[in-house]
């Protein structure tokens, strides 16, 4: 645990069960962040870091309001909000980035992976112009604005391919036609609902979550049943015995057809 960092409650609820889309209920988890500020003191938090949409943790959607209540409390205390769109950004949510898909806009934005493909390791974090005029104008004269870098720091490489796939995602209006297939992905894995082994099914954009009945230890069936998938010719993601469906912006109508056909006969044999 890094010292320093106070945790909110996440915002699953079992009573939001195959929910399609937010929530009507839970913003006021959001809370959590004031009484945080009112048992240490607005002022002394630097920041607030959450994903738009939980990830790893099996597509966590956040309730509707959730997200701009936290934005209110920020506001207020003068905290800085980050949305990590390490997994939402460039696409995923059937917006660009999920900030613009929830209309919720932070002060700071991490971003990787869709950058550039996942074909080349990068990272990038963008702030807001206030953020970025403090840190210039912060610099001694002449001198280097941020003194701060490691090894990799604009590798030539990572960013040639972050440029390329830039590029290619505006060639092919990749966002657009990622976006006009939100509904069939949606549609198409909500029709695994009803099946017994299933708990929960979560979704949002061109992001989908399943999670199993476990049997026996947690996680077990999870990892058994990635296995399975992947031999059958599908790789899902388990963290648990939650799966992460996430299909490639360039899949068709027949590809998410042959990926649920595939989770749906694996699930049937559980």
């Amino acid at each position: 645990t890094m010292p320093g960092v106070v945790h909110m409650r996440h915002t699953w609820d079992p009573k939001h069960a195959f929910t399609r889309g937010q929530p009507e209920t839970g913003a006021e988890l959001a809370d959590d962040l004031q009484r945080i500020c009112e048992n240490v003191g607005g002022s002394t938090i630097a920041a607030c870091f959450v994903e738009p949409i939980a990830g790893s943790t099996g597509c966590l959607v956040p309730p509707k309001g959730y997200l701009e209540r936290l934005r209110e409390i920020c506001d207020a205390h003068g905290i800085l909000l980050v949305f990590d769109e390490v997994i939402t950004g460039f696409g995923r949510t059937g917006a660009p980035f999920a900030a613009q898909a929830f209309g919720v806009t932070p002060d700071m934005m991490t971003m990787a992976k869709a950058i550039t493909n996942g074909c080349q390791p990068m990272g990038a974090i963008a702030v807001k112009d206030e953020i970025y005029e403090t840190i210039i104008n912060a610099a001694p004269e002449n001198a280097i604005e941020l003194f701060h870098g490691y090894t990799y720091s604009s590798h030539p490489a990572a960013c040639a391919a972050g440029v390329a796939v830039q590029k290619i995602y505006e060639a092919d209006n990749t966002f657009a036609k990622a976006a006009g297939m939100v509904d069939y992905f949606q549609k198409a894995l909500y029709s695994l609902e009803g099946l017994d082994c299933l708990a929960d099914i979560r979704g949002y954009g061109m992001i989908g979550a399943i999670e199993l009945k476990p049997k026996g230890n947690p996680g077990a069936l999870g990892t058994q049943f990635q296995k399975d998938l992947f031999w059958r010719g599908l790789h899902v993601k388990f963290t648990g015995d939650c799966g992460v469906v996430a299909p490639a912006f360039v899949a068709n109508e027949s590809d998410i057809d042959a990926m649920i056909g595939l989770l749906r006969e694996a699930l049937e044999e559980l």
